[in-house]
This record gives C-alpha cells, structure tokens and sequence, in this order.
C-alpha cells in the first residue's frame, strides 16, 4: 500500500480513537512511510517465492543457511511501526497511556481553573 494511503487510515483510526492532534501529522507521515517501505519487503518475499530461510554463500565459498533478510527487514519496520502505533495511542498500552496524560492534563487545569476562581473572590 502507498504511503498516501497509510497516512489516510492513520489520520482516521486516531481520529476514531480521539488521539488526532495536527501536530501529529509529521509523525503519521514516518508511520505511513514504515508501513509502505514494510509492505514493499513483504512484496518482495511473497514474489521470491516465500523462503523463510535461504542459502548465502560467504567469501571463501562456505554455504551458510540464514533467515531470508526480507523477513528479518518485514520484522524490524514491524517493530518500528508498532512503536509509532502506540505514540499514536493505536494500540491499546499507547491508548491507555494517553488517556492517562490526558485526564492528568484535565486535573491540573481544573485544579488550577478553582485556584484562578478563588482568585477573583478576593
């Protein structure tokens, strides 16, 4: 899938879940390029026929079964993704956490709302 597309569905499902600030859209452009760049690898191994593992041959002829580096690439920009989905507050860790922050944000203007209303009584 390309990058646009990713963007779009991030833009929305952080919407859906009420994380969306546009400040956040550099990010979700990193996300969507990740997720584009891990499509493209897994594009590859599926065309090169699926091998988890492949033979490589070293300097000196020596043949040596390694797992395809396509998939250990897929696993790392999975990995990668998965950390921006829980900044992003699209994993259920990331959501809980900025829920969290968020009700903190909420008690602290509250708190500080009574201090500025007690103010004024004076």
């Amino acid at each position: 899938m390309t990058a646009t597309r990713w963007k779009k569905i991030i833009k929305e499902q952080t919407m859906e879940v009420g994380t969306y600030q546009p400040a956040f859209d550099s990010v979700i452009a990193d996300l969507a390029a990740i997720l584009q760049e891990r499509d493209a690898a897994y594009k590859q191994f599926r065309q090169e026929g699926k091998q988890l593992m492949i033979t490589k041959v070293s300097d000196r002829g020596a043949k040596n079964v390694v797992q395809n580096p396509l998939i250990t690439l897929w696993d790392k920009l999975n990995a990668t993704a998965l950390a921006y989905w829980r900044d992003l507050g699209l994993t259920p860790k990331g959501l809980k956490a900025i829920g969290e922050t968020v009700t903190q944000s909420e008690s602290g203007l509250k708190e500080l709302s009574k201090v500025l209303n007690d103010l004024d009584g004076l």
